[in-house]
């Protein structure tokens, strides 16, 4: 008896799983994961299925694969509330210290931990290659049998992952003056960033480590306890902050302290799961520890992808910081307000793409699954629904910052000056205008890459920040002054909704809008 009629890179990359062409896997097409663990647990599940049903058993696992059976108004939610969850998590790591640091310090206290922000995006960098590429290498190992390499790939993976996380913060540590003033930092707000990044810089390997060494954890099958190891830090983050900073006046320190010690908490039970309750699948070995030079570029090759979104990010950081600063200074905002408003504006928007960015990652093994299938009546619907769900979140967002945005910017400092104040609400309602449209381009790069298109949705994926935002960041301001910097946000997003949209509607076009049967020679 056949497996069901799914072509094999869908099933992958339903599943977080990149698909290798021609056998090698330092070629193979990037997948960001969803959730490693169930690949694996589909394909013991599925031929448990299959060789009941040849034995003559009844099919009792006949609801086993719902991502071509069920509603989708059903498995939508199922799949997208969990990356919801994390992405949130995560985003609330960084509001909350932003919130009680603006509240005990002030403007200077935010500006601070934003110039300091581009390490942490360097840290995901980092952590999202290594431990995707090295997560997506061990599952397809293991679901090939090979037991030994799996476990030389997860210990190539960690040992690298550690070096990898030790140097950076070293680096962060010893040329965190110089690097601050690349990033931005004017004269008032670089000594509370030296404070912050001074004590941040001992956490940096800790939250590099953990976050590349979860997606190790996940793909072993056990998403529940990578989840909570981000979310323990999270909360002993935001119950140290108040303490550290109001009750023992520890000020920018404080909010340091509390973020490392939050860290902490979590590499602890990562560390634990690896080598005290041991790996589900396998067993880490001092051998397996040892680097091996060909699996590490494995490992990268598999996740290079992510990496350079991660970077793009940081491109766009240092660039917005120091167009703040110099055009900022040429105002009368000054340079400090520009700096610590966006850090406040940028980490607000952060939690709102959080619900749209987990939204996008839900639908992929939807998208996968269906359109290997050729189901591809499911594949617009999915598509379809993800776009109105995550539209109706950037709308709320989109009127609450148009409406709201004194308030909010409150939270952070509601000490701030009028001036401060005033820049807050118009970059919000400025720069943030097309919020509204924010849910189209994540939710199609992410349908790209779903279907196995991973150059259109790396290209939908780059497009506003490499493309559009960078030049127009530098462009603008050279008219408008740092109003320039306001109006390059929008018209980037505008550019890049239009980008996602003309190639959407063509793939949506080329696509048959009858299901149609898999021949037998695309079978698994």
């Amino acid at each position: 008896m056949q497996p069901p009629p799914v072509r094999n890179e869908f099933i992958n990359a339903a599943f977080g799983i990149p698909y290798i062409k021609s056998g090698n896997s330092h070629f193979g097409e990037c997948r960001i994961l969803f959730d490693e663990s169930l690949h694996l647990y589909y394909n013991k599940s599925i031929i448990r299925r299959f060789e009941s049903e040849e034995n003559g058993m009844p099919d009792s696992n006949s609801s086993l694969n719902p991502l071509g059976s069920l509603p989708i108004n059903t498995l939508l939610p199922k799949f997208a509330i969990p990356s919801i969850v994390a992405y949130l998590v995560t985003s609330l790591y960084n509001i909350v210290d932003q919130i009680f640091i603006g509240q005990g310090v002030g403007y200077l206290g935010n500006a601070a931990t934003n110039v300091a922000f581009p390490f942490t995006t360097v840290s995901t960098a980092i952590a999202l290659m290594m431990g995707i590429g090295t997560a997506a290498n061990f599952n397809l190992n293991l679901g090939a049998g090979n037991e030994e390499r799996a476990r030389r790939v997860a210990g190539t993976g960690l040992s690298c992952l550690a070096l990898f996380s030790l140097t950076l913060g070293l680096i962060a540590l010893f040329f965190r003056g110089p690097l601050l003033n690349l990033f931005g930092a004017t004269p008032e707000v670089l000594p509370y960033a030296m404070i912050y990044t001074g004590i941040t810089a001992f956490g940096l390997p800790m939250v590099t480590f953990t976050t590349g060494a979860s997606s190790l954890v996940r793909a072993d099958g056990s998403p529940t306890y990578s989840m909570l190891c981000t979310l323990s830090g999270a909360v002993l983050n935001t119950i140290l902050d108040p303490v550290f900073i109001f009750g023992l006046d520890m000020g920018v320190a404080g909010g340091a302290l509390a973020t490392v010690l939050g860290q902490a908490l979590s590499l602890v039970m990562v560390l634990y799961y690896l080598f005290r309750t041991r790996i589900r699948t396998i067993r880490l070995t001092a051998a397996s520890l040892h680097p091996s030079g060909p699996l590490l570029r494995a490992i990268c090759s598999l996740g290079v992808s992510p990496f350079l979104n991660q970077m793009a990010m940081f491109l766009v950081q240092i660039t917005l910081n120091n167009t703040l600063t110099y055009y900022g200074a040429l105002s009368h905002y000054g340079e400090d307000i520009p700096l610590a408003c966006v850090g406040v504006i940028s980490k607000v928007n952060i939690l709102m793409l959080g619900f749209t960015l987990g939204i996008s990652q839900g639908c992929q093994p939807i998208f996968s699954y269906n359109y290997g299938a050729r189901q591809y009546s499911r594949v617009r619907e999915a598509y379809r629904k993800a776009i109105v769900a995550a539209s109706v979140i950037c709308c709320i967002a989109f009127v609450c910052f148009q409406l709201f945005p004194r308030p909010i910017v409150a939270l952070f400092d509601p000490s701030g000056s009028e001036e401060y104040f005033q820049f807050a609400e118009r970059y919000f309602r400025i720069y943030m205008f097309m919020t509204l449209a924010n849910a189209f381009q994540p939710i199609t790069a992410n349908f790209f890459t779903s279907i196995g298109k991973a150059k259109r949705g790396a290209l939908i994926a780059l497009t506003r920040q490499v493309i559009f935002l960078i030049p127009l960041i530098l462009i603008f301001p050279l008219f408008l002054g740092i109003d320039g910097v306001m109006y390059a946000g929008p018209i980037a997003d505008s550019a890049a909704v239009v980008v996602a949209l003309a190639l959407v509607t063509r793939e949506m076009k080329r696509m048959p809008h009858v299901d149609e049967p898999v021949a037998a020679d695309t079978l698994v």
